[in-house]
């Protein structure tokens, strides 16, 4: 959403240059005059129509970024996202995800929250699961099969991450001004009756997840087995048959979708 430069009038239409410089002013208006025949009211009318619609979306897509800031703070922001941005695509539902890119590739603000772009990833995940277009393939799954003796599948719309700040406990009354020593490990996962949850979870289980979505080859019980040799359990057995119940309990919540057909 960048403003966008006004082509030569001598190389392009004027249709053109009228519509590069309707669209700039829209854009940043203390930064781009209005074409010299549309009535300054009628621009304001379409000024505020279209940053309304964005600063719509972003609030409903980021309601605890909105909640914590100020509201000159938060317009400050989406302006400054509307004025520079230069979006990569044309779908309103996908500038959740502009933002998330700007935020990490543009926004250079000594006073924002540290935490801004992680807990603004956090937030876009939920957006971005509940639209997310895929679908377990279920003629490579046994939705009934045993995930401890045979090979796990994690479906498509779980996801396992990691943040240095605790995004997930984050409100206007907890704002941390340092990141904890350990992670924050979360799943967050799409079911089937496409409910998004979310669930925050332990380094073993992680690494579970991790495992999981790259194997093809191991059981549940062996990929547990490895996991205890890595944490160089004296005892492995334990680990292993807590493993078992934590399969089972994604499988129950649809984290994982079934065990991999041979």
């Amino acid at each position: 959403m960048r403003s966008l430069p006004v082509p030569d009038k001598n190389t392009q239409p004027d249709f053109i240059k009228r519509q590069f410089e309707f669209a700039a002013n829209i854009r940043n208006p203390d930064m781009n005059p209005a074409p010299l025949d549309v009535e300054e009211k009628r621009m304001a009318v379409y000024r505020e129509l279209f940053y309304n619609n964005i600063e719509d979306q972003l609030g409903n897509a980021f309601p605890v970024i909105k909640s914590i800031l100020s509201e000159d703070n938060w317009h400050a922001l989406v302006r400054d996202f509307y004025h520079t941005h230069e979006s990569h695509t044309p779908i309103f539902a996908e500038i959740p995800q502009e933002f998330i890119s700007y935020l990490e590739l543009e926004r250079n603000n000594e006073n924002d929250p540290a935490f801004l772009l992680e807990l603004a990833h956090y937030e876009w995940v939920e957006l971005a699961l509940a639209i997310l277009d895929e679908k377990p393939d279920l003629n490579k799954i046994n939705i009934n099969g045993d995930l401890f003796n045979e090979i796990p599948v994690l479906s498509p719309t779980a996801w396992s991450l990691s943040y240095h700040w605790p995004v997930h406990q984050i409100s206007p009354e907890n704002q941390p001004e340092t990141p904890p020593k350990a992670p924050a490990l979360l799943i967050v996962y799409r079911d089937d009756q496409d409910e998004i949850h979310f669930m925050e979870i332990n380094a073993v289980t992680a690494r579970l997840l991790a495992l999981i979505k790259e194997n093809t080859e191991l059981t549940g019980q062996q990929l547990l087995s490895q996991i205890a040799d890595e944490m160089q359990y004296p005892d492995p057995n334990p680990l292993i048959q807590a493993g078992k119940t934590i399969l089972e309990d994604m499988q129950k919540r649809t984290i994982l979708t079934g065990t991999l057909r041979k």
